[in-house]
């Protein structure tokens, strides 16, 4: 199995979320009292990973991983892949191996998968609500993530259809209106960007008025901020193509076909990350 995410450690990731279920460094922790206490050392498990609905999969190496690293020599047959989308009823991952190892790792790899299927899920959705009011808009993703899982959940989104915006405080600059407020004006802002290297540089508008001193001075990327559609369309229309356009705030399937239509590069949505519920899905075991 090859899992490979920029800036992402697998490893360190399963050894460190095992770690925390098993109360490793805590006195009398360090182990699965209930699988060691009920399960004989030798015994075997088979079992069957499936979806109880209709979801977009994200997560399954993570999972192989989960029980590999307990059980090396655990059979694992994969039967869908990340970015698949798969009915009520589907089987994802069929497996047989020591029945304490899969025991012990089980409830952490079915977090990871529920997670990230959830968030996979709800970006199918809004791509496909969006594509009501554009073909052409496409879907980002924000910051609002987890600590500790940005990489990890902005690789659903991606299964789910969208693309990620910047992964982080590093990778572009985003003007908001406190940095607006400090440097004085939209335009200073930019420019200050611009002076220090800065590529690509993103500013938040939130009036029309807006718009000309940001890209005069040198923006590459609005994000249009709470604002109407009819409103997005005119400053799609006062751009004219020379940056790109993104509607921000208010997004939810209701609405998002309309921001979409404003004719709009991009339309960002934060509660992919934020508010994606957990996908139903489940791993029974039969003893061998």
């Amino acid at each position: 199995m090859t899992f490979a995410l920029p800036g992402f450690d697998i490893d360190k990731f399963i050894r460190d979320t095992l770690a925390e279920d098993l109360g490793e460094g805590i006195e009398g922790g360090g182990r699965d009292v209930t699988s060691e206490s009920v399960i004989p050392a030798d015994a075997r498990f088979s079992g069957v990973m499936d979806s109880r609905e209709g979801v977009v999969i994200a997560g399954l190496p993570l999972a192989e991983a989960f029980f590999r690293h307990l059980d090396a020599q655990v059979s694992i047959e994969t039967l869908v892949s990340d970015g698949d989308a798969v009915a009520a009823g589907s089987d994802l991952m069929k497996l047989e191996g020591n029945a304490r190892a899969l025991l012990t790792a089980e409830r952490s790899a079915l977090n990871i998968v529920q997670h990230l299927s959830g968030i996979a899920t709800m970006a199918r959705d809004y791509v496909a609500a969006m594509r009501v009011g554009s073909e052409e808009c496409t879907l980002l993703d924000t910051r609002k993530t987890l600590p500790g899982l940005r990489v990890l959940e902005k690789y659903a989104t991606r299964m789910g259809g969208a693309q990620n915006h910047r992964m982080g405080l590093w990778d572009a600059a985003m003007i908001k209106d406190n940095h607006v407020a400090v440097a004085g004006s939209v335009g200073e802002a930019v420019r200050r960007a611009l002076e220090a290297g800065v590529k690509p540089i993103i500013c938040e508008v939130d009036r029309l008025d807006q718009i000309e001193p940001a890209l005069e001075a040198g923006a590459h990327h609005l994000l249009l901020d709470n604002m109407a559609p009819e409103t997005l369309r005119e400053a799609v229309r006062m751009v004219d193509g020379r940056a790109a356009t993104e509607a921000s705030g208010g997004i939810n399937l209701e609405t998002i076909a309309s921001k979409a239509a404003s004719g709009v590069d991009y339309c960002s949505v934060g509660r992919l990350t934020q508010s994606a519920p957990a996908a139903d899905i489940g791993l029974d075991f039969t003893p061998l």
